[in-house]
C-alpha cells in the first residue's frame, strides 16, 4: 500500500485554511483592480527558449524541464519548461500581442510557479506569485514607481499583516556611484550590486572585502558602504545623495527619480512610515535597470522580502524590437501565507458555507431543499444535509467547517411554517416565521451575489 503523502514544498491546504488563502487572493485581486490593472493568465509550460532568454546559468539550475515519456525514450533535449517567474512569461506575452495592447499597459497575474530550491518554509518548490507590472510604449514616467507602492500598502494594510516596510532604492544611484569611482565596465558594476544586495545576509565586513576584490579604491568602498548604511529619513537619504560631488550622469538621474518618486509617494497619501529609501537595497536579478522594491514585516525582517520588484528598461528586448520599458511588483503570497500561519496573524475570514439545513426527518427532506433553494436565491450559501444522521453528527459537522448557523426544521415546525435558527457561536436557538426568515438572517451575514 502507498502511502499518501505530497511532493515536499509544494503547496496543499485544508479547507479551512483554503478558505483564508482564497480570501488573501480576492483582497490582492480586488487591489489590483482598484488601480486599473487587467487580469492576465499564461500558460505554466513556456519554451525553454523563451523562458532562458535572460536568466543565466544560475537560473537554468533551478527550472523544471518538462519532456514526454516518448520523447525522452526517442532521446530528444527537453524544449519546454515550467514557468520560475511571472515577469519572464509577461515580456514573452506583451511582445506576442504588443499590436492588440492598449499602452500603458497595466497587468495583474495571480498564479503559481516552480522553482528547483531545496524546500523550507517560505522557500517552497511551488508558491503563488501575484505580479502587478505597467508596461509603457517607448517611455514610462517614474511616477509609476511611486504608484505600486501605494497599492502594496492598502492590501497590506486591508490584510491586517501589521506594521511592515517598503524599502525602495534606484539601481542607477549604485551604478552611478561605482562608475564614478572608476568602474566602468558594466559587468564589474553588477557584480558590485550583487554583493551589496548580500549585505543583510553576510555583514558590511564582507561586503566591503568583495568591493575591494572587484577593483573599488578602499577609500571609495569605506565611502560608499557609509553611504548604503544611512538610517535616516527619506529626506536626510536625499539630502546626502544631493551633497555628494559626484556628475556622473546616471548618479545623477537615479536622484532625480527618486527625488520624484519620494513626491509621488506623499501625493498618493502613503503614510512616510510604511516606505523607506533604504540605498542597501540592489536586488539581484541583472534585469532591473532604476527603482527596486523589497518589503518586509517589522516584526520579522529575518523572514525577508515577501513583496518585491523593480524597473526595467527593455526586458521585452529578446522577443520584439519595440522599445518596452515596464515597472513591477510581486507579493509572494505562498512565503507571506506561511509567515502570517506561524505568526497567528492570519487574517480572519468570514465563513464560506454561512448556513446548514439539518435533517430532522427524512420525510421532510421536500421541505429542506426547497428551503435551502430558498435562501440561495437570496443569495445566502447554504449546505443542505440529504442523508439520515443523528443531529448530534450534523452538528459537529457544522462546527468542523466553521458554519455559524444551523437550521432545525421538525414535524412542529413544518405544522407552524416556522424554522429553528441555531447560532453556533452564541449557541441561541431561536424559533423564526418561515415568511420572516431572510429577514432574520440577512443581518448575520454580509449578502451579495
Amino acid at each position: 500500500m502507498i502511502t499518501p503523502r505530497t511532493v515536499s514544498g509544494t503547496l496543499e491546504l485544508l479547507p479551512r485554511q483554503q478558505i483564508i488563502h482564497q480570501h488573501m487572493i480576492d483582497v490582492i485581486r480586488r487591489g489590483f483592480e482598484r488601480f486599473g490593472f487587467l487580469p492576465v493568465e499564461t500558460p505554466v509550460f513556456e519554451l525553454k527558449e523563451v523562458l532562458l532568454t535572460k536568466s543565466g546559468g544560475e537560473t537554468e539550475k533551478q527550472v523544471y524541464f518538462v519532456q514526454s515519456t516518448g520523447s525522452l525514450q526517442q532521446g530528444y533535449v527537453p524544449d519546454m519548461a515550467l514557468r520560475f517567474d511571472l515577469t519572464t512569461p509577461l515580456a514573452r506575452y506583451v511582445a506576442q500581442y504588443e499590436r492588440d495592447l492598449a499602452f500603458p499597459f497595466r497587468r495583474y497575474q495571480i498564479q503559481r510557479v516552480y522553482r528547483g530550491e531545496r524546500p523550507q518554509r517560505g522557500r517552497e518548490r511551488e508558491f503563488y506569485q501575484c505580479d502587478i507590472d505597467v508596461i509603457g510604449k517607448d517611455k514610462l514616467t517614474p511616477l509609476y514607481d511611486a504608484e505600486l507602492p501605494a497599492i502594496i500598502v492598502q492590501i497590506f494594510d486591508t490584510l491586517k499583516v501589521g506594521p511592515f516596510t517598503i524599502h525602495f532604492n534606484n539601481r542607477k544611484i549604485l551604478r552611478g556611484l561605482v562608475q564614478g569611482y572608476g568602474l566602468t565596465d558594466p559587468e564589474t558594476q553588477i557584480l558590485v550590486l550583487r554583493e551589496i544586495d548580500k549585505l543583510d545576509k553576510i555583514g558590511a565586513e564582507k561586503v566591503l572585502a568583495s568591493l575591494i576584490g572587484l577593483g573599488l579604491a578602499e577609500s571609495d568602498a569605506q565611502n560608499l558602504m557609509e553611504l548604503i548604511g544611512h538610517k535616516g529619513s527619506k529626506d536626510d537619504v536625499l539630502a546626502a545623495l544631493q551633497a555628494l560631488p559626484v556628475e556622473d550622469p546616471l548618479f545623477r538621474q537615479g536622484v532625480e527619480e527618486v527625488t520624484q518618486m519620494v513626491a509621488a509617494l506623499r501625493a498618493l497619501g502613503v503614510p512616510e512610515e510604511r516606505t523607506r529609501l533604504n540605498l542597501s537595497i540592489a536586488r539581484g536579478l541583472d534585469y532591473y535597470t532604476g527603482t527596486v522594491y523589497e518589503t518586509t514585516l517589522d516584526a520579522h525582517p529575518e523572514f525577508g522580502s515577501v513583496c518585491s520588484g523593480g524597473r526595467y528598461d527593455d526586458l521585452a528586448s529578446h522577443y520584439t524590437k519595440s522599445k518596452l520599458p515596464g515597472v513591477g511588483i510581486s507579493i509572494g503570497l505562498t512565503r507571506l501565507f506561511e509567515l502570517l500561519e506561524d505568526t497567528g496573524l492570519l487574517p480572519e475570514t468570514p465563513p464560506l458555507v454561512q448556513i446548514l439545513v439539518a435533517q430532522l426527518d427524512p420525510a421532510l427532506t421536500p421541505l429542506y431543499l426547497s428551503l435551502a433553494t430558498e435562501l440561495r436565491a437570496a443569495c445566502f450559501r447554504v449546505d443542505a444535509w440529504l442523508e439520515p444522521a443523528k443531529l448530534d453528527k450534523q452538528i459537529k459537522f457544522a462546527d468542523k467547517n466553521g458554519i455559524p448557523i444551523v437550521l432545525l426544521l421538525g414535524a412542529e415546525e413544518a405544522a407552524e411554517s416556522s424554522v429553528t435558527v441555531k447560532d453556533m457561536k452564541a449557541k441561541t436557538q431561536t424559533r423564526v416565521a418561515r415568511n420572516n426568515l431572510i429577514g432574520f438572517l440577512s443581518p448575520l451575514f454580509d449578502v451579495r451575489a
